[in-house]
């Protein structure tokens, strides 16, 4: 079996070459035309044959608690949020996304292991779509009582580390992730807006089927056709997988 890689600039990310990834975005949203070009096609304009990646040695594999995001409904608001940013001080809220077409929230932190093996592809995703009208905020809510190395200071770094072009906003209170319903890091909330409409939950789902303790390569595979179909005006119709991670760190009761 072969795989098929897209150049993303000096980097590299790897697709599964199956004919579901082929496919056009009709597969995974409704049949009205789209008013938006899907942008996987120009994912797809790159691609070229790689050898598949060997399985990792079982020594290597990486070993967390699991935990499923679950319990939060499509058609969900989004929830005001006002937060700060640590790595430029200002303060970032909801209103103001108002103009974009499209919001994803993510609940992310440092140091979970299943974050830490998105971070890169995730920075090149939403820099992308970005550019493509979406709207994109991370979001750490865990407590800094019990894991210091999530708090602001070591958040801005991180965010200056990888580059992330979105902002990465600190949850003190954890009011925000209760007011989401999130449960886990990372945990994807994919919200699209109708006009004067409050922005509406229509996906709730993984990143892609890659793990730290599998061997598949990390592709944004059902993230990014989520988003295509947002951004084309199609509604949805992908199955869509929990995100599964680590716990949110919830502050000592």
């Amino acid at each position: 079996m072969a795989v098929l890689a897209r150049a993303y600039g000096s980097s590299t990310a790897v697709l599964l070459s199956s004919p579901a990834i082929l496919r056009t975005t009709s597969t995974t949203c409704s049949a009205t035309s789209s008013i938006f070009p899907a942008a996987s096609t120009q994912y797809r304009r790159s691609l070229r044959i790689l050898p598949v990646r060997t399985r990792r040695p079982a020594s290597l594999r990486i070993r967390a608690a699991r935990t499923e995001s679950t319990g939060v409904s499509l058609g969900f608001r989004a929830p005001y949020f006002e937060l700060p940013e640590p790595l430029t001080g200002k303060t970032v809220k909801l209103d103001d996304f108002e103009g974009n077409p499209a919001l994803l929230v993510m609940f992310i932190c440092n140091h979970c292991p299943f974050v830490k093996h998105l971070k890169k592809e995730i920075t090149k995703l939403t820099r992308f779509y970005m550019t493509k009208d979406l709207a994109v905020v991370a979001i750490s809510s865990n407590s800094i009582i019990t894991h210091p190395q999530d708090g602001p200071e070591f958040m801005a770094e991180d965010a200056k580390s990888f580059g992330y072009p979105f902002p990465y906003l600190f949850d003190e209170s954890q009011e925000v992730a209760r007011a989401f319903g999130a449960v886990c890091t990372p945990e994807f909330f994919l919200f699209k807006k109708d006009g004067r409409r409050p922005f509406e939950l229509v996906y709730h789902g993984q990143f892609d089927d890659s793990r730290p303790s599998n061997s598949l390569p990390v592709t944004g595979r059902d993230l990014s056709q989520a988003i295509d179909c947002v951004l084309s005006g199609q509604k949805l119709l992908m199955e869509q997988k929990p995100s599964v991670g680590c716990s949110i760190k919830w502050h000592p009761s």
